[in-house]
């Protein structure tokens, strides 16, 4: 198949493979399937994992989703019983595997979009499928996606930035400045899912324009956003927005984004917070109270003192109209906030527990969760710096600092990475955003590299992209997949 759609010969072992056979398609062979090879058995136990090594191999980007595309992906034997084989051995298949979801069909569920999830479900009664598929479909159907490229979600409230009225600056603490951003045109705003956040361009403090994120912290007002800002002494944006920014101006904003959403159901829910981490879940209090949520609710904070304690009172009022309501409150210059604490409150471990503030107070109260007995599905972290990183095969890699590219700078479009403050112009002998991305020590995530996992989709705030090769799927509404596409114009990538 493969030398008549490139038109050159392959020799036997070009794809890396054990065997090479004759028959044995892949819409034939099925998960679980055993066969006699000369003297030894083997069994079926997973497709082979598309990435970019078997493009590199001969030399054909598009190859992985070519193979994905055309179901053809080849798959992995499991030794049963050990013994000689031999080229000419005839391959008598001995057992058929249960619920026959052959080789084909399985690696279809898990990189195409809009999985069976019934079969996927059969897929897992089969005990020869391999560990890492097992995990990667209980994540699909646990929501988490897996490796499945499924367009979800919505399209973006609006394209890019739009201007946005302040409408007024109000300090909350010594170090929080709230600030309200309503519409020029006096329509109303989109409705925002609770916990996501805003994306601003403040061109005023910087040239290029730094883009930093800021969480909506308010329940929704089609007349004005509020998001909350803490100072940084050395900060480039937070000394603008909060001595500079005065009601009557504009600021470019991208449209309402972010997975750390408050979630319907019926279990309790554990707001934990520490600092200016209290915005996304202050915005879940807030539609917890709007809808009087019957829900078990516990309210858990830590700030340093009671002068650094933001949005007290307003907590306060909120809690007082629901009927099921809890709060804890540590200033730690009294007392930490740390697991063994959070262990000592009695908090329900079949709850959704929703954390925010600094990575390693996330990290330690999320440990602590789940080593209480708390499912790691049910432990949501939301995260405003880089995003840790998916390199599939690097090992021990020093992290450095986000930073421009070593050599001349590029001549073509701005790329701008949001979460690590860095704005590169774009350089043609990249032959993507993701190389660019690895070139700047941006954290990436990563798995194929040719458009066929979706691991690299990431937000696309602003801007056009041109995509070589063309993914198997497209990404989800207002994405990209960096690992295959070039900027057309200036960019803001979530990243």
């Amino acid at each position: 198949m493969v030398e008549a759609f490139f038109q050159r010969p392959r020799g036997y072992g070009a794809f890396g493979e054990n065997f090479t056979v004759d028959g044995l398609a892949d819409d034939e062979v099925h998960i679980g399937d055993r066969y006699r090879i000369g003297d030894a058995e083997f069994e079926v136990t997973q497709p082979r994992v598309t990435c970019f090594r078997v493009g590199l191999r001969l030399g054909e980007p598009q190859l992985p989703a070519l193979l994905v595309g055309h179901h053809r992906p080849g798959f992995y034997l499991r030794v049963i019983t050990e013994g000689e084989v031999g080229a000419g051995d005839e391959i008598v298949r001995t057992r058929v595997g249960p619920h026959e979801v052959t080789v084909a069909e399985i690696d279809a569920l898990l990189y195409l979009p809009n999985p069976d999830h019934d079969r996927i479900r059969a897929a897992l009664d089969i005990p020869a499928l391999s560990p890492g598929w097992v995990a990667s479909f209980k994540e699909v159907l646990a929501g988490g996606g897996g490796l499945a490229p499924i367009p979800v979600g919505k399209e973006p409230a609006w394209r890019g930035f739009r201007p946005l009225r302040v409408d007024r600056v109000v300090p909350e603490t010594a170090s929080i400045t709230s600030i309200y951003l309503a519409p020029t045109d006096g329509q109303p705003l989109p409705k925002p899912q609770a916990g996501q956040y805003l994306t601003l361009k403040v061109a005023p403090a910087g040239n290029p324009a730094p883009v930093r994120s800021y969480s909506l912290s308010d329940h929704f007002d089609p007349a004005a956003y509020r998001i909350s800002v803490k100072g940084e002494a050395h900060g480039a944006v937070s000394p603008y927005l909060q001595g500079s920014l005065t009601a009557g101006g504009t600021l470019d904003v991208a449209p309402a984004r972010g997975e750390f959403v408050l979630t319907d159901g019926t279990d309790p829910i554990l707001l934990i917070s520490a600092g200016i981490g209290v915005t996304p879940v202050l915005a879940m209090l807030h539609r917890l109270a709007a809808d009087h949520d019957p829900r078990e609710v516990w309210w858990i904070h830590t700030a340093h003192d009671a002068s650094h304690h933001a949005f007290a009172g307003e907590v306060r009022d909120l809690l007082a109209t629901l009927r099921n309501a809890k709060e804890h409150i540590f200033y730690s210059v009294d007392t930490r906030l740390t697991p063994a604490v959070l262990d000592g409150l009695g908090a329900p471990l079949e709850a959704d527990a929703y954390i925010c503030g600094p990575e390693s107070f996330m990290d330690d109260i999320a440990s602590g969760l789940v080593d209480s007995g708390m499912k790691p599905d049910r432990v949501r972290r939301e995260l405003f710096a880089s995003r840790s990183a998916i390199n599939p095969g690097v090992t021990d890699a020093t992290r450095k600092k986000p930073h421009p590219p070593e050599g001349p700078p590029g001549t073509g479009p701005a790329v701008t990475f949001a979460r690590s403050g860095l704005t590169v112009p774009w350089s043609d002998d990249r032959g993507s955003l993701l190389e660019l991305a690895e070139s700047c020590d941006v954290p990436t995530r990563w798995s194929c590299r040719t458009g066929v996992c979706h691991t690299c989709e990431t937000a696309l705030l602003s801007g056009d992209l041109d995509y070589d090769p063309d993914p198997l799927e497209p990404p989800g509404p207002g994405d990209a997949l960096i690992c295959c596409s070039r900027p057309r114009d200036a960019v803001v990538l979530d990243l």
